[in-house]
C-alpha cells in the first residue's frame, strides 16, 4: 500500500500520541471524523499499524539495566536457527532479538533490574538454550536515542 501525504501525517500523529480521538485528528488533518476513522481502519487492515502500546519508563519499574548480548550458535543449520528462535522468543527479559551478519549470529536486547538479575538470567535461562556456542555481553551506559517513530 502506498501512503499519501494525509496518511503519512495521520501515522505521524498516531505515533506521537495514539490516544488522540478521531475528532482531534480530524481537526489537525482538516478531514471529517468519518474520513479519519476510515483511514485508520485501512492502515490497520493493511498491517501498517500493527498494534497500539503503552511505553513504560523502565527506571520507574526497576528494569533500567540494559544489555546487548551477542550470540554465536554452534552451527548455522536451519534446524538450529529455528530451534534457537523458538526458544528465545519465550524469554521475557529479551525485548528484541535480531538475526545479524558479521562475527555473531544474533544480537539480543535484554532488560533486567541489575547485574545480579542479568547474571541469573544468563546462567539459568539464556545459556541453557540449545545450540549456543558463545555469548558476549555489552552493557548500556546511557541511552542517547530511543524512539518508536518511523518517519517518512
Amino acid at each position: 500500500m502506498t501512503l499519501d501525504t494525509v496518511d503519512k501525517k495521520l501515522v505521524a500523529l498516531l505515533q506521537s500520541n495514539s490516544k488522540q480521538t478521531n475528532k482531534e485528528l480530524s481537526v489537525k488533518l482538516n478531514l471529517s471524523v468519518t474520513a479519519v476513522y476510515e483511514r485508520i481502519k485501512k492502515l490497520e487492515r493493511e498491517g501498517i499499524i500493527k498494534k497500539y502500546v503503552a511505553l513504560i519508563d523502565t527506571t520507574k519499574v526497576d528494569k533500567g539495566f540494559v544489555v546487548f548480548c551477542h550470540l554465536k550458535l554452534v552451527q548455522h543449520t536451519k534446524e538450529f536457527l529455528t530451534q534457537f528462535e523458538k526458544e528465545v522468543i519465550q524469554l521475557s527479559e529479551v525485548l528484541e532479538c535480531h538475526h545479524v551478519s558479521g562475527d555473531y549470529d544474533y544480537i539480543l536486547k535484554v532488560m533486567v533490574k541489575d547485574m545480579t538479575e542479568y547474571r541469573e538470567f544468563l546462567v539459568t535461562k539464556l545459556t541453557t538454550l540449545q545450540h549456543i556456542g558463545s555469548t558476549q555481553s555489552t552493557f548500556m551506559i546511557s541511552e542517547v536515542k530511543n524512539t518508536t517513530v518511523v518517519s517518512f
